[in-house]
């Protein structure tokens, strides 16, 4: 039975290797029995820009996570009705994995803008969240945000450097390796047509190769993906 599962959504457009990798050590430092990806179906963060259709987004995080037994897919926020909102995602895999204890890990600078998404304060009772370190942020800003946002009961554990609240869940602090990848100029790379070799898993660089994804130019850096 699963106890500790971490949750890592977003729009995975693309899954690159910054998102894996920092999924692998939420794994080790938490504890983890499993962290499960779970692709946006419709994200209300993502006005104004078209999102590649879920079932490509779903397919390279299929391929990215084949080979970790303790990654795993949810596609939940296909299944909701209306746009993916993460409370009401929160609540469903809670119903989905009664009695587990959920970590939801997050990039520092969507949680210092968490109050500005929908009943983000019932984030914190819905599951553990685990804030993922990102260069110029640092644990004080965690908990000035907590204090400031959040609730001002937050109390940062010297011993485990958790932040507790005697109602709310647990904050964690990642201190994640730092990986200067984003999906964002991936996408910019490849409409320019450059390599984009060493930031996703090959397996998603010949998906996107089959596909011609995201304007994609000759020069891949990696030739043999399009045989």
């Amino acid at each position: 039975m699963l106890r500790r599962i971490g949750i890592i959504g977003g729009t995975f457009d693309p899954v690159h290797l910054g998102h894996l990798r920092t999924a692998q050590e939420a794994l080790e430092e938490l504890g983890l029995d499993r962290v499960l990806f779970v692709p946006a179906a419709a994200p209300p963060h993502k006005p104004g820009r078209e999102v590649l259709a879920f079932q490509h987004r779903w397919r390279m995080l299929e391929l990215s996570i084949a080979e970790n037994p303790h990654f795993g897919l949810s596609d939940l926020e296909r299944r909701l009705p209306g746009k993916s909102y993460t409370v009401n995602s929160l609540r469903k895999l809670n119903e989905e994995f009664p009695g587990a204890k959920l970590f939801f890990l997050v990039g520092m600078d969507a949680f210092l803008e968490i109050n500005t998404w929908f009943l983000f304060s019932e984030l914190f009772r819905l599951a553990e969240i685990v804030v993922l370190r990102r260069p110029g942020h640092g644990e004080g800003d965690v908990e000035d945000f907590l204090a400031r946002k959040v609730s001002g009961d937050y109390i940062r554990d010297p011993s485990s450097g958790v932040f507790t609240h005697p109602e709310m869940c647990p904050v964690h602090y990642l201190r994640n390796t730092l990986l200067d990848i984003s999906s964002t100029r991936i996408r910019k790379l490849v409409a320019q047509g450059r390599s984009i070799r060493y930031l996703v898993p090959r397996e998603v660089l010949s998906y996107i190769c089959e596909f011609d994804f995201y304007a994609l130019g000759r020069d891949t850096g990696f030739p043999s993906a399009r045989g």
